[in-house]
């Protein structure tokens, strides 16, 4: 355990080196619950906080939630919905607030290679944000891996993450919005937890962003509790 602590300190103290620059070095904290409603139904809910500095100067929160529903043991779509709050800074380096609405439909298929997890995420976004009154339609695709660093036959407690996602606008000229890279370390605390440690780069077409994140994870089987009642 003084390992797992060592290695979230490192990551934690890097960043303050760099808390002053901001779109270069930013922090990016994360929760997620996912939850087992019913044999063929999950519930996912997501909080995020982004900031400029390791936490003060807000950059960006928002809470998120959608249903999956299995329709093969590979292929899940799902529904949400997702409020996001924004706090960027315009050309006179003031703070411009920003509210998104943003209804998203999606479908995940999982596969597997070897020990590794891969996972292919397709969303669709209708985003509407204020300050001004903006419509945008955007489409996604996520690319994700889960490597399991442990032998196969010791306990699994750690693993590689490696993600990349594109993301295109399809409501202005130029459709290319972002796209994502992830690298990172994952750390099974518990059978339903984990914490999670790593490097977002996001290029943008006229910026790039760099994040250290610190998430957290937990995963509950709801379905168990109904069937005991």
């Amino acid at each position: 355990m003084k390992l797992y602590l060592k290695i979230i300190a490192f990551f934690i103290g890097t960043t303050s080196l760099f808390s002053q620059s901001r779109d270069n070095y930013n922090m990016w904290y994360q929760y997620l619950l996912n939850s087992k409603l019913n044999d063929k139904m999950s519930l996912t809910a997501l909080s995020q906080y982004r900031s400029f500095d390791l936490a003060y100067d807000s950059r960006l929160f928002l809470v998120s939630a959608y249903i999956d529903y299995k329709v093969t043991s590979n292929i899940s779509p799902a529904a949400g919905f997702m409020i996001v709050l924004l706090d960027s800074y315009d050309k006179n380096n003031n703070k411009k607030e920003r509210v998104e609405k943003r209804p998203f439909q999606q479908i995940t298929m999982n596969d597997k290679i070897g020990r590794t997890s891969l996972s292919h995420r397709f969303r669709v976004e209708e985003r509407f944000i204020s300050n001004p009154n903006t419509f945008i339609m955007r489409l996604r695709y996520l690319a994700s891996f889960k490597i399991p660093l442990n032998k196969a036959d010791a306990k699994q407690t750690l693993y590689g993450i490696v993600k990349d996602e594109i993301r295109m606008q399809m409501t202005k000229d130029d459709p290319f919005d972002s796209n994502r890279i992830t690298v990172g370390l994952g750390i099974n605390v518990s059978k339903q937890s984990a914490i999670e440690i790593g490097f977002i780069n996001q290029m943008e077409e006229r910026k790039t962003s760099n994040y250290f994140h610190v998430g957290f994870r937990n995963k509950f089987d709801w379905s168990k509790k109904k069937k005991t009642e």
